[in-house]
């Protein structure tokens, strides 16, 4: 069974089946392969031309930063260097474990360059980071019973 609509027909609000005069849509039960030729779906806004309308934009609460903004910021902050003192307490071993543990990606013969040079200078430069992240890191190395400090990068304010 067939049926021939003409004209628009409306399959959702804002948008309709544009349809000329005279053609067929063919509207069938069960099983349906559409060999005729395809339609359009268009906007029915008024003056909107068939343009489709923005997609929303997740607005943040003021006072509150969007992840944007966050990564934005963190790339923008100046770096920081986590410093390792000499201290005649801890064993050059436990050093390095602590280094190992605390410090993200440090290797093992990372951390022992950096032991051997707080040992043999007095202080080593452990990683360079992000202000929040040195001080994390240097409260870690701390609280393992390490001397350490933070600076800025540049080596002044």
């Amino acid at each position: 069974m067939a049926t021939a609509i003409s004209g628009r027909i409306a399959l959702s609000p804002g948008h309709v089946l544009n349809s000329r005069s005279g053609d067929k849509i063919s509207l069938h039960k069960g099983y349906y392969v559409n060999c005729g030729v395809p339609r359009t779906i268009s906007a029915a806004g008024a003056g909107k031309g068939g343009v489709l309308e923005r997609p929303t934009v997740e607005r943040t609460t003021p006072g509150r930063e969007s992840e944007f903004d966050l990564r934005k910021s963190r790339k923008l902050a100046p770096p920081y260097r986590v410093i390792l003192h000499n201290d005649n307490f801890n064993k050059r071993e436990y050093v390095v474990q602590v280094l190992i543990k605390v410090i993200p990606g440090m290797t093992l013969d990372t951390a022992v360059n950096v032991m051997q040079e707080a040992h043999l200078n007095g202080l080593s430069v452990v990683i360079i980071c992000s202000q929040a992240d040195a001080e994390q890191h240097c409260m870690q190395l701390r609280g393992n019973g390490l001397l350490s400090s933070i600076e800025p990068e540049g080596g002044g304010c």
